[in-house]
């Protein structure tokens, strides 16, 4: 599988960078294992995950996620042949992170958290460590197609430049190797970026953020900042959270779906968003693919993108998640997915 570089860094990435999310909740330990073996055996080397995982996010199974990849590197010993990523919270009001207590994107709060992480991914460093959300009071994933209410901030809004030091003493400890950032904004990027050329702490190396057919808003101001600046895009929630498979069409509801255990998709519930997902699984059934394999392969297609987040519950989902790197993406695919976002729009952000 083809190799694209991480930011400025030497790291080699795949892709295909195979999600975790659903590790310790809807797939055992044993079924974390067979998906990691697939993955690497097929060209995968880039892992993503986070301490908040598996989702949806609850005190009694907040970290399993992290532990299930740690017990497979050590079974495997192969911790020098995997691009490890992992994230730490921002700012929540959730207790279960740090004791009892709310987390925020301070020295002591991220101190923990990266300590509890190596601690149960069996490592003594993380290659790649991302702010999961930031510390500001913006809407989530930071690219909105409005902007709605009085804007505000938060009276004790953590200084990015205060953040950014704390990742500096994390990278000169040799716990973390490099930075990326999550659900972040334009400005948030340059702002990261400023603070690293000033000196305060370890440029950013990527930018994690939602990017699929229904939600293309990268596109407008990021694509150009990260080229410019070299920060690779890490492309999550490339199926809409599976409404990009067909598999909600017409209102239906597959038994065991995300949709059906936890009803937590409401970001691809807007109004718009059936009919376009719709268009698009029926545009992909006219170029003879399944609908999860074309909206993957949009996602890889794309020039500014360095790795297409993907996830599975089971090994079928994750060979067309796989497989998709492989399609060769045409200009009439192309020519055919702008002409429905001309008239659909990103009903999605």
């Amino acid at each position: 599988m083809e190799k694209r570089r991480l930011g400025r860094t030497d790291l080699l990435v795949s892709k295909i960078c195979l999600g975790t999310m659903t590790w310790g909740q809807q797939n055992t330990e044993a079924e974390g294992h067979a998906q990691m073996d697939y993955a690497f055996e097929n060209g995968v080397n880039f892992l993503d995950t986070a301490e908040l995982y598996p989702i949806p996010p609850k005190a009694e199974t907040q970290g399993e996620t992290e532990r299930i990849i740690g017990t497979w590197m050590k079974a495997r010993g192969n911790r020098d042949k995997v691009v490890l990523a992992s994230k730490v919270v921002g700012r929540t009001a959730n207790p279960w992170f740090r004791g009892g207590r709310p987390s925020k994107l301070v020295r002591a709060d991220i101190t923990d958290a990266v300590d509890k992480s190596l601690e149960r991914l069996q490592t003594d460093y993380i290659d790649l460590y991302q702010i999961h959300w930031p510390d500001r009071a913006i809407p989530w994933g930071s690219n909105p197609t409005r902007v709605t209410g009085t804007a505000r901030r938060h009276d004790d809004e953590t200084p990015i430049e205060e953040t950014l030091a704390v990742f500096d003493d994390l990278v000169k400890s040799g716990k973390i190797r490099h930075l990326g950032l999550s659900n972040e904004s334009t400005w948030g990027v340059m702002r990261f970026i400023a603070e690293a050329d000033k000196g305060t702490g370890p440029r950013i190396a990527s930018l994690q953020n939602a990017y699929n057919l229904v939600n293309r808003t990268f596109e407008v101001n990021l694509a150009e900042a990260c080229e410019r600046e070299d920060v690779s895009l890490l492309a999550y929630s490339p199926l809409a959270q599976g409404y990009l498979t067909g598999k909600y069409d017409h209102g239906a509801l597959p038994k065991g779906s995300r949709k059906e255990l936890f009803d937590r998709l409401q970001r691809y519930e807007k109004p718009g968003a059936a009919q376009a997902f719709l268009a698009y699984n029926e545009l992909a059934r006219s170029f003879g693919l399944t609908p999860a394999i074309f909206a993957s392969a949009f996602v890889c297609s794309r020039p500014f993108m360095t790795a297409n987040i993907i996830g599975a519950t089971t090994m079928a989902q994750l060979k067309e998640a796989v497989a998709s790197a492989e399609v060769a993406w045409t200009e009439e695919m192309q020519a055919a997915v702008d002409n429905l976002h001309q008239k659909i729009g990103n009903p999605c952000p």
